[in-house]
Parts: structure tokens; C-alpha cells; sequence
């Protein structure tokens, strides 16, 4: 790999983002803990009977994940706002959407990886059967890269803003719910012996066209907040 070049400089921000996600780790591991409370609290709620946990294991870990990814969104921009690494990356030569794709493909690696490695133990609290988890994972492998494509576009809009919480919530979820109700209906259909799928190709073409698009928008909005 030649110096200068963009796929030299993209290598070059995803080692230095995971190098400052590796010493806050401690923080990496919040998304993971708080989807861990929120799938413990509903047998407490609920009682332990298995029919009635397994009947809303799915999408219990659904909205779990896709909460947690929610908390952890706004920290995809803002300590580079906050030190001048963004105003940097727009003034580099090389492709801006590759640069941001890069970071978006570390915060998606930090946060999002290690709730689809500990689905199946959400899935054990929730008493969801064993033939369902295959599809269940199937499902968040193609819906958390997606949340954190539609995400980013979100917190470039916002990334300028101060307090932008509730407003990036605002902008983000009604993107989500759309992914939130094609996972969970794979699922669902997967339980009740149906044909799941059509929701896993949709999510599947979804997430192909974001790969593509949601760089560029991401890019465009981000010159937009800091301009």
C-alpha cells in the first residue's frame, strides 16, 4: 500500500480510530451492558413463564439493540468535531465518503459487533427456540450495519449542534423503524414456521443501497455542518 493514496489514508483512520476506541474500551462496552439490563428487566416484569418470554424474545432484543446503538450514535462525530480531525478530513484530498465510510465501519465494529456475538445470550434469558436464532442473528447482521449507515447521515446533520440528542432521536428514528419491523418480522415468521426470507432480502437490498448512498449523504450533510 502506497503512502498518499486513499485507500492508505482510510487504512490509516480506521487504525487510529480502533487505537482511541481500545483506550476507552470501558466505553465500548456500554451499548453490550445496557441491552444485557433492558432483556434482564422484562422477565422481571413479565414473570419467567417461557411460553409468553419466547413469544417476544425477537423483538425484545430488537428494540434492545436498537436502543443501545441509539445511545452510542452521537459519540460517532463529536470528539473529532470537538479536536478539528472532522474540519481536517474535509480538506484532505482524498474522497471524503470513503474517509467517513471507514469511521462509520469502526463505530459499527465497536458497538454493534459484540451485541450480534452476545445475541444468543440475550436470546437464552428470553427463552427463544433454538431454530429461530440463526435468523434472529441473520437479522442483526444485516440491521445493525444499516442503523449505523442511516445513523451517521443523522449526526452529520446535528454534529454542529449542541444538545443535538433529542433532535438526532427525532431524525433517527423514524429511519429505524422501517429496518426494526422487517428484523422482527423475519423473526416472527421464522417462529411460526413461515417463510422469513423476503424480510432478510429486503434488509439485504436495504443495505446495499445505504453502503452506496449513505456515505455521500453523509458527506454532504457534514459540509453542510461545519460550513
Amino acid at each position: 500500500m502506497r503512502y498518499g493514496t486513499a485507500a492508505s489514508a482510510c487504512f490509516a483512520l480506521l487504525r487510529r480510530d480502533l487505537l482511541l476506541s481500545w483506550r476507552r474500551r470501558g466505553d465500548a462496552l456500554n451499548p453490550v451492558l445496557f441491552a444485557l439490563i433492558v432483556v434482564t428487566l422484562f422477565p422481571l416484569a413479565l414473570g419467567p413463564e417461557p411460553n409468553q418470554l419466547a413469544r417476544i424474545a425477537a423483538g425484545v432484543i430488537l428494540v434492545a439493540v436498537l436502543i443501545a446503538g441509539l445511545l452510542a450514535l452521537d459519540t460517532l462525530f463529536r470528539g473529532d468535531y470537538e479536536d478539528g480531525t472532522l474540519e481536517q478530513l474535509v480538506l484532505s484530498p482524498h474522497p471524503l465518503p470513503l474517509l467517513l465510510a471507514s469511521k462509520i465501519l469502526v463505530h459499527w465494529l465497536i458497538t454493534a459487533v459484540p451485541l450480534v456475538l452476545a445475541a444468543p445470550l440475550l436470546a437464552a434469558m428470553l427463552y427463544l427456540p433454538a431454530d429461530v436464532l440463526p435468523v434472529l442473528i441473520a437479522a442483526l447482521a444485516l440491521a445493525t450495519p444499516l442503523l449505523s449507515l442511516l445513523g451517521a447521515v443523522c449526526v452529520a446533520l446535528t454534529v454542529g449542534m449542541r444538545r443535538s440528542g433529542m433532535l438526532l432521536a427525532l431524525l433517527v428514528l423514524p429511519l429505524y423503524v422501517p429496518v426494526l419491523i422487517f428484523a422482527a418480522g423475519a423473526c416472527d415468521a421464522a417462529q411460526a414456521g413461515l417463510p422469513f426470507v423476503a424480510p432478510l432480502l429486503w434488509l439485504g437490498a436495504a443495505l446495499a443501497l445505504a453502503l452506496v448512498l449513505a456515505p455521500l449523504a453523509c458527506a454532504a450533510a457534514l459540509r453542510i455542518s461545519i460550513t
